[in-house]
Formats: C-alpha cells, sequence, structure tokens
C-alpha cells in the first residue's frame, strides 16, 4: 500500500500517510481518512533514509524561515515556497509575568509571523509546496478567517489559482485581508462546520487541492516548526509546560510531535513538557469533554468573539485531550469579556496586539496561574498565534477614545488635566 520511494529527495524522511488509529499506511497523496476505520492520516518518517545527519549546525546554517527544519516536514523538493515564514521572537515576559506573579514566562509571537500575521502562514507554506510537487494548479480552504488570508497570499506568491470559503460573518479585517491578494472568495451563509462540509463536496467534485482538507495531513505538520523554533530559541531545550489555543487541536498535537522529534533525534534533551489548552466557552467542546472526562468530543454550535477558534466538531479534538492528560496538563475556556481583557492584559504589559485567539490564551493562563495549576518556577511558554490588527471590532468600545484638541497649549494643557483625573475606560471623545 505505501508508495515507493525511489524518486524520493535523499534530503527528504517522507515515507508514508498513516492511520492514527489503526495504522494502515497509505501513498503521499492528497488523501486524509483511513478507508478502513475512517481515522485521520497523518505523514510519516524514516529519518535513516536521510544522506546527510540533522544536527543542531545544520538547522542553524539553514535559512531564517520554517524551512531551516525541512527534513522534518512533509516535502521532497529542494525549492520549497518560502516567503520568510516562522522565526518568530520567543520574548522572555517580564510585565506580565510580574504581573502573573511567574517568574519564567516566555511569549512565542506569531503575531508577527509572514506573511500575513498568523501561524497559518507555516501550515500553508508546506501544504502549498506539497500541492505543487501533487500537481494541484488550484487550491482552496474552509477558513474562520486567518487561514484563508494565507492561503491567498502563498498562492499568488506560487502563481497557483485560488478559490477560498469563509463564514459570511468574519471580522471584516479578515476578510479584506484575503481579498487584496486577488482570489476568489466564498462567503457562505453558515458557521465554520458547514463551510467544511461544503469544501469536501467541492474537493471531492473539482479536485483542487484543500489545504485543510485532501492536503491535510500535509498542511497539520506544519505546526510542529512551532515546537521546533522554542526548542531552538530556548538554547536547545524543551519548556516546562507550554499554554496553546485550541481549535480543531492540531496545532497542539503538532507541537507535541515536533518536541518528540528532536528528543528522538538526538537534538534536545528529554524531559517532561506539560500541556495546557485554551477555548472560549461559547465554543469549547474540547474543554467540555476534558471536563467531564470523556473520550469523545460533543459538537457544539459556535457562539463567541473568538471567531479564529470557533470549530464546533474539532477533528483532534480527542487526540489534544490525550496529551492534555498524559503530560499532566489541563484544558480551559474562558468568557467572551474574560478573552477582551486578556487582550488588553497582553498589549498593556508586553506591547503585543492580539486577536481573539490569543486574548483567549492569555486569559486561560491567567486563570491557571490563580487557580495554582502553574508553578512560578515552570519555563512557561505561551503561544500567540495572530495580530489583533484582524480583530479589532472586539475591543472596540473597552479601550478608551483619544481626546481631540485644538492646535493651541492651553488646549493640550486641559486634555492632559483631564487624562490624569480619569480612569482610561472611562475616556471620551471631547473637544477642550
Amino acid at each position: 500500500m505505501t508508495q515507493t520511494l525511489t524518486n524520493q529527495s535523499r534530503s527528504s524522511a517522507l515515507k508514508a500517510l498513516k492511520c492514527k488509529e489503526c495504522g494502515a499506511e497509505y501513498e503521499l497523496q492528497a488523501t486524509h481518512v483511513c478507508e478502513f476505520c475512517f481515522g485521520p492520516l497523518e505523514a510519516s518518517y524514516d529519518f535513516s533514509r536521510l544522506s546527510q545527519p540533522i544536527t543542531r549546525e545544520s538547522i542553524e546554517a539553514g535559512p531564517n524561515s520554517i524551512w531551516r527544519y525541512r527534513s522534518f516536514l512533509p516535502v521532497e523538493t529542494d525549492t520549497p515556497i518560502d516567503v520568510g515564514t516562522g522565526m518568530t521572537p520567543l520574548l522572555k515576559s517580564h510585565r506580565l509575568a510580574r504581573q502573573l506573579g511567574l517568574k519564567n514566562l516566555y511569549i512565542k509571537n506569531d503575531a508577527v509571523n509572514m506573511p500575513t500575521l498568523s501561524f497559518k502562514d507555516r501550515v500553508v507554506s508546506v501544504a502549498l509546496t506539497r500541492a505543487q510537487e501533487l500537481g494541484f494548479s488550484t487550491v482552496s480552504c474552509a477558513s474562520t478567517g486567518n487561514l484563508a488570508n494565507s492561503t491567498a497570499a502563498i498562492a499568488t506568491r506560487a502563481g497557483l489559482d485560488c478559490c477560498v470559503f469563509i463564514p459570511a460573518d468574519l471580522e471584516a479585517g479578515k476578510v479584506m485581508g484575503t481579498l487584496i491578494y486577488g482570489p476568489t472568495v466564498m462567503a457562505v451563509q453558515g458557521n465554520y462546520d458547514q463551510v467544511n462540509r461544503l469544501c469536501s463536496e467541492v474537493a471531492n467534485t473539482h479536485g483542487w487541492g484543500f489545504v485543510n482538507i485532501n492536503l491535510r495531513p500535509y498542511y497539520s505538520e506544519g505546526s510542529k516548526t512551532l515546537g521546533y523554533e522554542v526548542a531552538e530559541q530556548l538554547g536547545w531545550e524543551l519548556p516546562d509546560h507550554i499554554v496553546a489555543p485550541l481549535a480543531s487541536g492540531s496545532l497542539f498535537t503538532k507541537i507535541y510531535k515536533g518536541f518528540r522529534e528532536f528528543v528522538d533525534n538526538g537534538l534536545v534533551d528529554d524531559k517532561a513538557v506539560r500541556f495546557s489548552g485554551a477555548q472560549a466557552e461559547g465554543c469549547s467542546p474540547i474543554a467540555q469533554a476534558y471536563k467531564e472526562d470523556r473520550d469523545f468530543i460533543n459538537p457544539v454550535k459556535p457562539n463567541t468573539i473568538a471567531k479564529s477558534i470557533a470549530i464546533g466538531n474539532p477533528a483532534d479534538g480527542v487526540y489534544a485531550i490525550d496529551i492534555a492528560k498524559k503530560t499532566n496538563g489541563t484544558i480551559e475556556s474562558v468568557t467572551d469579556a474574560e478573552i477582551v481583557e486578556g487582550m488588553k492584559l497582553l498589549a498593556e504589559t508586553e506591547g503585543i496586539f492580539t486577536e481573539t485567539a490569543g486574548g483567549t490564551t492569555i486569559a486561560v493562563l491567567k486563570k491557571l496561574v490563580e487557580a495554582g495549576k502553574i508553578d512560578p518556577e515552570e519555563k512557561t511558554v505561551v503561544y500567540i498565534t495572530g495580530n489583533g490588527l484582524k480583530t479589532q471590532e472586539a475591543v472596540q468600545g473597552c479601550i478608551g477614545q483619544p481626546f481631540e484638541i485644538e492646535p493651541k497649549l492651553g488646549s493640550f494643557e486641559r486634555a492632559l488635566e483631564r487624562s490624569r483625573t480619569l480612569d482610561r475606560l472611562d475616556w471620551q471623545p471631547v473637544l477642550v
């Protein structure tokens, strides 16, 4: 059943697609579901086939992008689509850490990822590179916004035709951030899960490469680079605890896989890393299953401002729960009000404007600290996966207004005095 490997580059360890449930192996084609048990497929590797060993030095000598880890990614080409994606800052937190009472807090900031300011640029770069290898000329996706941005931008760079599908009620910044690249955009009157079902039909009918459907086994591997980079940026060492947002659950599972691959290949020492996940209460099927100690997910209808993680029927939810449990982590949810406060807290302490998914993650981090579920001494990494400029609606009315003044010193002085007597949340535009 497995494809022969005679045509593969000796710099590629990609071996087969393997079912996560029954272990059946498949050829390296555009397929994502096991035909025997209907389990999800993921890329598997044989690192012994590489002509050169992977070392810290060989990685450090690579490009300043996710493609420094090309030997760990599911592509065969020596010329992947490299748009500078990855190697985003890992920032040692000071003011946020002090406010929360943590001593070793780090922020992995994909709000500045290239080219479209979210972690989705990682997975799309991998998926579209593989799409080209498989001969697709048209690529697509089902998206809550960020993925549509990335697919449209990187498809343009690669010279691929692009048609993306989004829920019709997305934030304006995300819609504009897709349209600017000139793809065909289908705004579907329904939630993400309905969009995804439609896209499955389109993929079967038109034979397009959908990054998160028939190309999903390749696409999802791009998230591993968030694990690789953190380990490298920590001085080739694993953290003690990570906190990351949960949508489909794939990001969570792939960071874990990335850490394990670095351990298995001798690049970092093995250690226990706790995995904790964050969801919005208005779409928290994984958190609900975790709290009720269930090994299955009950789908929900999303109702939250955190639209980028509003997936009511998460494909990898059960695998995320398993990782949280076996690593002594946890999965929590927070309200929309707490999400906004999380966005403001990160901006006011660390100067990072994150979108609602990041606000969810920061709010859950705070909740876990207050519940005593994060040791202040732990080296904790919190993942910020998108930029707040895309979800400005979420904080409108919550962050005050500028003082409107005349171009005169006296007008400025009166406004300055007023600013010192008002709480920021009580600011109103006023001519003084």
